[in-house]
């Protein structure tokens, strides 16, 4: 057996249009075959290795069905009906989710946009492990809620950007079944989760059209047509009951599986939880039936059905044994004429195993037979599209045919960087273009293998030198030390994907088309070994580690990646700057460096015309890899105009000028990744009149960076954490602003929250801002004078404002606000609005999506006792962060008292 990877960076350097289409089904195999197999960048989850995931295996290996649903966001899919597909029948899954939920809330920390997006795709692979699926994505973004499909699809510069890549992903990963999430109507309510069923009906005959999107076929994809079309939430999610008439197939996703040791929905669950920025850590579901309901709705085949016009299953009706890949040859079937023998031979190892108590035999002859099969198809005359077809078939069986066996024999590889294990996740070793460094491979196995040989995969360009090879622990564990050289070419491990202005552009533009649909681009260090027991090969795999330490004594792993010699990055990344403020500002630089300089690097900041830094220029020397250091300059502007600017710091070293800076993007519960930026401060100056001793204590809610832009303008904040209240003076505060989703977040703060009020009664400004979780904030009566809020949102973030006060003196004071105050808004409006409200409360303002009543809720004051309470929900958390002049001086009369 022949190394995947090897072979995919040979042929991902073609610049032909044939050699990317192949590139492109390379690495769509290797994909599957680390599902499979269980390459991942943590420890495999229990139920994948030893006998369990031998049992589940060879379910697999007696089914090539194949299934693609379809949704809008992460935390969208079925994973119930995913696992019990996937774990309980053995079907080969694929989620193919729109968007990264890049323009969602984040309920664990205060990153939004395209960070949040490389957050949401680590939560949802992580999910992806429970539910025992493969990844897509489009290239279309969350631009948040959005209320109809039709502005779904004109912010997503019409349907066909999201249309091409879903037939890309139906034309690469050939599904038999396809199964949109949604109904596709208004049931659905989000504007995305219609579009994305929309969709999928399109896309299910367009993929088999090749005159649609043909660009596609010029690259070397062939059409391929799916058997049938189902529809979800077409009886409400969660429904306990449905009528007979609304769906074709009913799945109980609460049965129990005795690998799982729970049912499909609970150990689906188990995998949601991971989807922390969702706020899904705490959910939860009882044992006991619980069904998912989907509709037929289009199919090229003829399923038997029940009175009721019922199915027992998706793929009822398509021949999905092994031998039934003969069918897919069709007229063509002479041109192979033993392959119906080979499959039912294939048939006779996977049964043969599923009965014998030294399984890894037959799995190992079956991985042979179909290896063997692999390369008649490739030679075969047939064309190419049924090739295609059968490759990826054959190649998925492949891969189950070697993770069973390996699973049976316990045969594990480690491959790990030789270097001391690094303090934390942030110092973790960072391979470096033109840098050497030495890897150490071990095999182990429970049954004495013979290892055979060990060898790197690596992208093309890179070299490799094995230094030893030998076995140790009497013959049960295999050592192999390799000397590594990276590519002075090298790419970095970094999103393929990227967005110029997050805050205004709805579609990913994509740096390399090799990559297209995937979650993440393919790592770049991996490792086989060749074993051989009782006279037959196998072969295991292994992604490249690094270590470092984790929480106390406990040791994080993540894989190798690609990173410049320097990131290079400005804290903060936005400043706002009042017209009043006279003199510098300061600004910091923070570089880490993955190599120790031979000299000094040269750091300076570019800036607009006129404007001044002090220094100059900072000598920049590090005496080793790993570490952090910080520089800081006095920036002077030239003038104070309101108005927007962009610094940007260089690194100049060996020639090079170094500006990009990246984020470790990860948890102790997920993989790693990471976020690149250039590094660049956006400045933000500011006509906005701020009060002189105003005191505002800031009570965190899920996270926000609205006190850092107050800091900036020159007003006092001071954070008080909700678990503080009971003891905390508040008198000494002018005003008291809750954070985003506070009372969601915060239980110290319900228990406290009469203190809160009293405050307010004694002469105290206290400004709420908006909660997600409109039944326990409406149940808990935290208001002073009743008021009831809703998910009303006005999510047309240029839709007009009316000023419904505009003699208030918060509408006047210290900051005269007027429409203007409303332009340049980004993503939406505001969110969870008030809907019904006591006499006592004003309503400030009022604005409307299209077509939709006129929205009063979003900001009400009310006098209570001595002082103001006030309740906003309009989006001041996104548009202080960019820098909105408007939004920053409204918020400042918020403050006021």
């Amino acid at each position: 057996m022949l190394p995947i990877y090897g072979r995919l960076d040979q042929i991902h350097m073609k610049k032909s249009a044939t050699g990317r289409a192949v590139a492109c089904l390379l690495i769509f195999l290797v994909a599957c075959a680390a599902q499979t197999t269980n390459i991942s960048l943590v420890e495999p989850l229990p139920q994948d290795s030893g006998t369990s995931g031998l049992k589940q295996t060879l379910v697999r290996l007696n089914t090539t069905a194949r299934l693609l649903q379809i949704v809008a966001h992460p935390d969208d899919e079925d994973g119930g009906m995913l696992t019990l597909e996937s774990r309980g029948k053995g079907v080969s899954a694929a989620l193919l989710t729109l968007t990264r939920g890049e323009g969602g809330q984040n309920k664990v920390g205060s990153n939004l946009f395209d960070v949040l997006g490389v957050l949401r795709t680590l939560e949802l692979t992580a999910s992806d492990r429970y539910y025992g699926v493969e990844q897509r994505f489009t290239r279309v973004s969350d631009f948040g809620f959005s209320k109809n499909p039709e502005e779904t699809f004109q912010k997503w510069h019409g349907h066909d950007v999201a249309l091409a890549d879903v037939v890309r992903v139906i034309r690469t990963y050939r599904p038999d079944v396809i199964i949109p999430r949604f109904s596709g109507t208004d049931r659905d309510g989000h504007g995305h989760h219609q579009a994305s069923s929309l969709l999928a009906r399109e896309a299910f005959r367009a993929a088999a059209d090749p005159n649609r999107f043909p660009e596609q076929i010029k690259e070397g994809l062939q059409p391929w047509q799916a058997k049938k079309l189902y529809v979800g939430n077409v009886c409400g999610f969660g429904a306990s009951s449905c009528a007979a008439e609304n769906y074709t197939v009913r799945l109980n996703t609460g049965e129990q599986d005795p690998q799982l040791g729970m049912t499909y929905v609970q150990f689906a669950l188990e995998g949601l939880k991971h989807q922390l920025s969702q706020g899904a850590g705490g959910w939860s579901v009882d044992s006991g039936p619980h069904y998912t309901y989907y509709k037929l709705v289009d199919s090229l085949v003829s399923s038997p059905k029940d009175k009721d016009g019922h199915e027992k299953d998706f793929f009822d009706g398509i021949d999905v044994t092994l031998p039934g890949l003969v069918s897919r040859l069709g007229s063509e079937e002479s041109k192979m004429p033993g392959l119906k023998a080979r499959l039912v031979a294939l048939q006779s190892k996977v049964d043969e195993a599923a009965k014998s108590s030294d399984p890894a035999q037959p799995l190992l002859a079956g991985a042979e037979i179909t290896q063997k099969l692999i390369e008649e198809v490739r030679q075969s005359p047939i064309s190419q599209g049924v090739k295609d077809g059968l490759l990826v078939d054959l190649q998925t069986k492949q891969a189950q045919f070697e993770h069973a066996a390996n699973c049976a024999l316990d045969m594990q590889l480690r491959l790990t960087v030789d270097a001391p294990t690094a303090s934390s996740a942030e110092q973790a070793f960072m391979a470096v273009p033109g840098q050497t460094f030495k890897v150490i491979a071990e095999s182990t196995s429970a049954h004495n293998a013979d290892v055979k040989q060990i060898a790197l995969d690596l992208p093309t360009g890179w070299k490799s030198k094995q230094i030893s090879f030998r076995p140790i622990v009497d013959g049960q564990k295999y050592q192999a030390t390799f000397e590594v050289t990276v590519a002075d070419s090298a790419q970095y491990t970094r999103p393929y994907w990227h967005r110029e202005d997050p805050e205004s552009e709805t579609v990913f533009s994509v740096n390399d088309a090799s990559y297209a649909t995937l979650a993440f681009p393919p790592l770049p260090v991996h490792a086989h070994a060749v074993y051989e027991t009782k006279g037959k090969d196998g072969m295991v795999r292994a992604v490249g580690m690094t270590k470092y330490k984790e929480t106390g004594t406990e040791e994080g792993k993540r894989a190798i990646a690609v990173a410049p010699p320097f990131s290079v990055s400005i804290a903060p990344a936005t400043e706002a700057i009042a017209t009043s403020q006279k003199g510098s500002t300061e600004v910091t630089v923070e570089i880490s460096s993955n190599i120790a300089t031979k000299s000094d690097a040269a750091l300076r900041l570019e800036l607009p015309q006129g404007w001044g830094a002090e220094p100059a220029m900072q000598q920049v020397r590090f005496d080793q890899a790993g570490e952090s250091k910080s520089f800081k300059f006095k920036v002077t502007p030239h003038d104070l105009r309101e108005g927007r600017h962009q610094l940007q710091a260089s690194l100049g070293y060996g020639g090079k000028s170094y500006n990009l800076g990246y984020s470790v993007v990860t948890r102790n519960d997920l993989d790693t990744f990471y976020y690149y930026q250039r590094a660049v401060q956006r400045v933000s100056i500011v006509d906005v009149k701020v009060p002189t001793d105003l005191r505002v204590g800031y009570i965190m809610g899920a996270g926000d960076d609205i006190s850092t832009v107050l800091r900036q303008i020159g007003i006092s904040v001071t954070p008080i954490s909700a678990e503080d209240i009971a003891k905390e003076n508040l008198s000494s505060y002018g005003t008291i602003v809750l954070g985003i989703r506070a009372y969601d977040t915060q239980k110290d703060l319900i228990l406290n929250n009469k203190k809160l009020l009293d405050y307010v009664s004694n002469g105290g400004r206290l400004v709420v801002q908006y909660n997600a979780s409109v039944g326990d904030f409406n149940s808990g009566h935290y208001t002073p004078y009743p008021a009831q809020l809703s998910r009303a949102r006005v999510t047309v973030e240029d839709a007009p404002v009316q000023i419904l006060a505009p003699q208030d003196r918060l509408m006047q004071f210290p900051n005269q606000i007027s429409s203007h105050d409303f332009e340049g808004w980004v993503q939406e409006r505001g969110l969870y609005f008030m809907d019904n409200w006591d006499n006592q409360y004003t309503p400030l303002l009022a604005c409307q999506d299209p077509g939709e009543p006129l929205q009063k809720g979003g900001l009400l004051r009310a006098k209570y006792g001595k002082g103001t309470y006030i309740y906003t929900g309009y989006a001041f958390f996104r548009q202080l962060p960019a820098g909105v002049p408007g939004a920053i001086r409204l918020y400042v009369n918020l403050l006021t008292p």
